[in-house]
């Protein structure tokens, strides 16, 4: 049985949020959902992710499962909100711990804060299987992009989180703590290796201005014409390739933000004493000499 995916995509970080269910009037996960964020009043809300919702209820679904690819850098997670809405549990790749682990010692986190993952419903391991209604779900391990990157394939659709991009824009950066470009392109060889109808749903998409954003693709397209891993490319070059690529790319905008909501599971700090919520800014620690 093969799902039913309806994408929403955010402009503003580039990101595609998907629904993915076994028919109308069934069940459903959620895919990367997005909390909308504005970086200079510090204010959030819930818009994007109540879009989503809206969809859900329009088909009666019952959402069991809010999928989490990784902890991303590049926009905070509405998981906590949709949660909240719907019961559904909070997923993602156990090696969150590691991610957690790093940047509670980077941004001087409460000593209370768990790096044990206890903040998400589940931790998938690769191979791990389960259900969404009739639909049957695998989460196979695509690290690379981070430690804790995973694929959800549902059916003949695989989520492929910040592994591949479009063809034409190509892959993930690998320049974070725990990046790593020859597990990213083993990682994207353990995809191609797919059945070949699989459908890719993309996480990102950076369009040129010639072309919309594109939420799928297909194998056999970015076997051929994905610019940094298709065709004939082989590990070292593209090893060489993305290393030099990164180290001139600037720091995503909303990383700081993003990474102390994400590995609290879309759930932001804990309020001080004067009851107000605060996130904190390393200084001289990203990006240049640091």
């Amino acid at each position: 049985m093969n799902p039913q995916v309806q994408s929403f995509y955010d402009p503003a970080t580039f990101t595609f949020t998907y629904v993915v269910y076994d028919r109308d009037g069934g069940r459903a996960a959620v895919v990367d959902p997005v909390l909308d964020y504005d970086s200079a009043s510090a204010r959030t809300s819930t818009a994007s992710a109540d879009r989503v919702l809206a969809f859900v209820r329009e088909h009666a679904l019952t959402v069991d499962w809010i999928l989490e690819t990784h902890a991303h850098a590049d926009h905070l997670t509405a998981a906590a909100h949709l949660k909240r809405e719907t019961g559904a549990k909070v997923a993602i790749g156990r090696g969150i711990t590691q991610v957690q682990e790093r940047f509670k010692t980077l941004f001087g986190l409460e000593p209370e804060f768990p790096t044990d993952g206890r903040q998400f419903d589940r931790l998938f391991a690769d191979g791990d299987t389960f259900t969404i209604g009739g639909l049957e779900a695998r989460a196979i391990a695509t690290p690379g992009h981070t430690d804790d990157s995973l694929t959800y394939l549902v059916g003949d659709a695989a989520f492929v989180g910040d592994t591949v991009f479009a063809p034409d824009t190509g892959t993930a950066r690998v320049d974070f703590p725990g990046g790593d470009a020859r597990k990213l392109y083993r990682s994207i060889r353990t995809l191609f290796d797919l059945p070949a109808d699989t459908r890719l749903f993309l996480c990102h998409d950076y369009p040129p201005d010639d072309r919309e954003a594109r939420a799928q693709s297909s194998l056999d397209e970015q076997k051929q014409r994905n610019v940094h891993v298709g065709g004939e490319a082989e590990e070292e070059a593209f090893v060489k390739m993305r290393t030099e690529r990164d180290a001139g790319l600037a720091v995503p905008k909303l990383i700081l933000p993003a990474l102390q909501v994400n590995i609290r599971a879309g759930e932001l700090p804990p309020p001080d004493a004067n009851g107000i919520r605060y996130l904190r800014l390393p200084m001289n620690q990203l990006g240049g000499d640091a």
